[in-house]
């Protein structure tokens, strides 16, 4: 393996912090105060747009000509630091790790770096790559994926994806990635591991590269969180 591909948000820290529900409330915002949508369409067109490209902005973009940079600068002005904390556990798994690292999410280039300082965690990540990867395509869309691959260089079979969305670990495992899904809970099937936590996932990775072996698991296995 050459690359580890970590999502973001609600991945590297757990849902149960809620950072997100922070930034629900900016794309409400949004969409209310500078698109200038009814607020009783608001919601249905958070789920269609949803539904039909995979993330709110690219409805925006399509339907209301709204400007992509100034959507990303106001959702993500929150305090992250509300919500996060360092992750020693987290850092100490990533820094075993001799595999380069990267951040491979939906949001913004900018939120991203804000969460991994929150989380202490910034100098383990070699690159972010955010939304503008490709056009604002987001993922689960192919286009995003083969820009990374593009820009790193490498083919889909050397990358571990971690992800908590079991829709966008399927178009990494669909395109020959290996897949970890971050999830308590209910197992998933279909993925070569899951797992409680970011650092568990790490750990996992690391254990992979002492002995490969040890990620040729059966889509059922899960490791605990540690």
């Amino acid at each position: 393996m050459n690359a580890v591909l970590f999502d973001l948000d609600n991945t590297l820290y757990h849902p149960g912090l809620n950072l997100f529900a922070l930034i629900d409330v900016r794309i409400n915002g949004f969409m209310l105060e500078i698109a200038g949508i009814p607020a009783d369409e608001v919601d249905g067109l958070r789920k269609r747009y949803w539904h039909d490209y995979g993330a709110t902005l690219q409805g925006l973009i399509r339907h209301h000509n709204i400007d992509p940079e100034s959507y990303l600068d106001y959702v993500h002005d929150v305090d992250v630091t509300a919500r996060l904390r360092p992750d020693q556990i987290l850092q100490q798994n990533l820094a075993k790790l001799q595999i380069p690292c990267y951040i491979f999410t939906n949001g913004s280039r900018q939120h991203a770096e804000r969460v991994l300082l929150a989380l202490g965690i910034a100098e383990q990540f070699a690159q972010i790559f955010d939304i503008r990867i490709a056009a604002y395509q987001p993922k689960p869309n192919p286009e995003p994926y083969h820009g990374v691959l593009q820009s790193l260089g490498i083919p889909a079979r050397e990358c571990i994806m971690i992800e908590d969305c079991s829709a966008n670990l399927n178009q990494a495992r669909t395109l020959g990635m290996k897949t970890i899904l971050v999830q308590d809970g209910k197992k998933v099937p279909g993925f070569n591991l899951q797992v409680d936590t970011a650092a568990a996932a790490a750990e996992a990775v690391w254990q992979w590269t002492q002995k490969p072996e040890s990620l040729r698991v059966s889509p059922e296995t899960r490791l605990k969180g540690v």
